[in-house]
């Protein structure tokens, strides 16, 4: 006998298939289509907009719930829990002996038992209050995001903001994140296709247009799909061909929200599997520069390759990120000068994200890839700022480490990050010896030149 589809079978199809074209329609005119041409209808910033008044809501009805139940409000301490002056090694000291016995460094002897009072304390500074660890963990908010419990007020949510989050869970997993995950597969999907075909033309003018324009277009759909929404600053000063640009390193999602702006070289290992794929189809119309494993520590190889890739000047920027790991968005590490050593200019772009809509920052020692993207996919939104700024060059008499350090502190004043000159290695490696012995010499150096003072007298 055979099977005979019933009326509601026909009816449920024409809904699925109904719901199936209106979505495709509602994602082509306002997400790729747009990308293609670059425009945007101002959707997302609405969004942003009502974001924000939602979370100033639900902070203003945490602090009254817990005024009302006499409960104290957590307070994170944004500049540190130890309140510390720059000051120099050799003043420290010289008020540690003044307290203790009257006598200024000039006038005691070279070494003093008091002098250990320094060394431990600024140990049991860093035990209290590291600051090279914080900066691998995510921010503590001052107001809640209603995403999870970022604040520790969470405990004086009400009623009416339980049911709030509840919605909010809903509309997250429930619509944004399967279109998001559509849009990302659509996006890489188009980059592998299209970049795979434009591999084919012969090299000249039209591969190039083509090419960026593909690599633009994906760029710009795979934004969408973190629901990104980002503010371009100086744009004059934009990376130009022949030039390196260095940036700031918060999340790996960094390469796309500059490369959605503008094209750029990538450079990286070689992957397997996925990553592998697209990095083999990118490369067939765009010269990027991938290294095989062997060849990562390979520090004149590295170094010839992109000094070959700087020379030609038809060939876009080269996109480096000198921190060399993901630093969690309040702060810049120490830069790496393999990047500085090759003498072209140098374009800094600084990055700094809106931690209130969904924390960028990828810990990598916590959450693998896939966690990571599924946790950027279901948070509100990716809001960052851009930042050009304009070109630097080497000085005369200039090394790599000075130039590399300029750029830092550059970067990091206009992104209102701390400039640290920590090694972003430390992560998940000892401090080196040199910390170490570099302190030991500052200590030499202070005894050594006051002896000398004393015997020039």
């Amino acid at each position: 006998m055979g099977w005979f589809p019933s009326p509601f079978d026909n009816l449920l199809c024409m809904l699925l298939g109904i719901s199936f074209t209106v979505w495709c329609t509602l994602l082509l005119v306002f997400i790729i289509v747009p990308a293609i041409f670059g425009v945007s209808f101002g959707i997302r910033r609405l969004y942003m907009k009502s974001l924000l008044k939602l979370f100033e809501w639900a902070t203003l009805r945490i602090e009254r719930g817990a005024k009302e139940k006499n409960h104290l409000l957590y307070k994170p301490y944004t500049n540190g829990i130890i309140a510390k002056e720059p000051t120099s090694l050799e003043e420290e000291i010289k008020e540690i002996r003044r307290s203790g016995s009257n006598r200024d460094l000039g006038a005691a002897a070279a070494f003093e038992m008091s002098d250990l009072f320094y060394f431990c304390r600024r140990g049991v500074e860093s035990i209290m209050d590291d600051e090279v660890t914080k900066r691998f963990s995510a921010e503590e908010l001052e107001s809640w995001n209603l995403l999870t419990r970022s604040n520790y007020n969470f405990q004086h949510i009400s009623l009416r903001l339980t049911v709030l989050w509840g919605l909010g869970v809903l509309i997250r997993y429930g619509f944004l994140l399967p279109l998001r995950v559509t849009l990302a597969f659509t996006g890489v999907g188009l980059l592998v296709v299209l970049t795979t075909i434009i591999g084919f033309l012969p090299n000249g003018r039209m591969k190039n247009v083509l090419s960026e324009k593909v690599h633009l277009m994906c760029y710009r759909i795979c934004v969408r799909a973190l629901t990104a929404i980002i503010t371009y600053h100086d744009s004059e000063n934009k990376p130009k061909n022949g030039g390196i640009c260095v940036a700031n390193h918060t999340s790996p999602i960094d390469v796309i929200i500059l490369a959605s702006d503008g094209c750029y070289a990538m450079v990286g290992q070689i992957h397997g599997g996925l990553m592998g794929v697209i990095q083999r189809s990118m490369v067939k119309a765009c010269p990027h520069i991938w290294f095989e494993r062997s060849e990562v520590k390979d520090r004149h190889l590295v170094a010839k390759r992109l000094s070959d890739h700087v020379e030609d000047t038809t060939k876009l920027p080269i996109l480096i990120f000198p921190e060399g790991t993901c630093i969690n968005n309040t702060s810049v590490m120490m830069f790496k000068k393999g990047s500085f050593e090759i003498g072209s200019t140098v374009y800094p772009v600084a990055i700094k994200y809106d931690p209130r809509f969904g924390d960028a920052f990828w810990n990598s020692s916590k959450f693998g890839m896939v966690n990571y993207l599924l946790r950027m996919m279901s948070s509100w939104a990716i809001v960052c700022s851009v930042w050009y700024l304009p070109p630097m060059s080497r000085e005369e008499g200039e090394d790599a480490v000075q130039f590399a350090n300029r750029v830092k502190a550059a970067i990091a004043r206009q992104g209102g990050l701390v400039d640290l000159l920590w090694d972003g290695g430390l992560k998940r490696g000892k401090v080196k010896d040199t910390f170490k012995e570099e302190q030991q010499k500052l200590y030499s150096k202070m005894l050594v030149g006051t002896t000398e003072d004393r015997s020039r007298s």
